[in-house]
């Protein structure tokens, strides 16, 4: 099996700074007029809420002195998890394949061996989905809204059945509104593919779908806040 990590083409060649992965986080805040995920440059896209001001402040504390405080922002993260996520992707991406005795036995029937990241990928797909309920229901009690999510706790029906309930659509359907519709197509591909390793195919995980899944991250990423904005936001 070949070491998927070899592309040189990818997305993250282009991060700023250290260039950790967890960087798809770090250009966006959260909209203080309509809770919209919104980026740091320019106004908010959902509400139109002006740029920010990004100078420091003169702060004077009781005693008359004077400080400079540089100003800082909430992250649009849900939670230190989104970064932990990535984080562990980028991990595995960029771990060398020198010898993997399981792999080796099982040879042409065995997953790629970095089959962790999709399923990492799906770990961390399944929570923002959540997310996107409980922000977008925040109004419902929460008794009713712990309810429902257990009650459709298969993302399959997360995605249909629930999302039909709570939206009137599907998540495909709220993807290509949002002008993503061919990420609809990479993610059932996931969940298919994901559902075969777990049920008796290992090699439903080979490395062209690992790969698909990294080469893709960042156009998911940003469908995924698309969508986000589409339903969350208060319009």
């Amino acid at each position: 099996m070949s070491d998927v990590s070899s592309n040189p083409t990818m997305w993250y060649d282009k991060l700023p700074g250290e260039k950790s992965w967890g960087r798809l986080w770090s250009d966006y805040t959260i909209c203080g007029q309509c809770r919209a995920i919104r980026t740091f440059q320019g106004s908010c896209a959902v509400c139109e809420d002006p740029p920010f001001k990004m100078e420091p402040q003169v702060v004077r504390d009781m005693h008359g002195h004077e400080f400079l405080v540089p100003t800082a922002f909430m992250g649009a993260e849900g939670r230190y998890e989104d970064w932990v996520y990535l984080e562990m992707i980028e991990r595995e991406w960029k771990r060398k394949v020198e010898e993997d005795l399981l792999l080796g036995t099982l040879q042409d029937n065995g997953p790629s061996p970095k089959a962790a990241i999709v399923i990492i990928f799906w770990s961390y797909f399944e929570t923002r989905i959540e997310r996107l309920f409980r922000e977008a229901l925040r109004e419902i009690p929460a008794g009713i809204l712990n309810d429902a999510m257990r009650r459709y706790s298969a993302i399959g029906s997360r995605l249909n059945d629930f999302y039909r309930v709570a939206f009137d659509s599907t998540y495909k359907h709220d993807l290509e509104a949002v002008g993503h519709g061919q990420v609809w197509t990479h993610l059932a591909k996931i969940q298919k593919h994901r559902n075969s390793f777990a049920h008796g195919q290992p090699q439903a995980i080979n490395d062209e779908l690992v790969t698909a899944v990294v080469e893709n991250l960042r156009i998911e990423h940003e469908a995924w806040i698309a969508v986000f904005n589409m339903r969350v936001a208060r319009h």
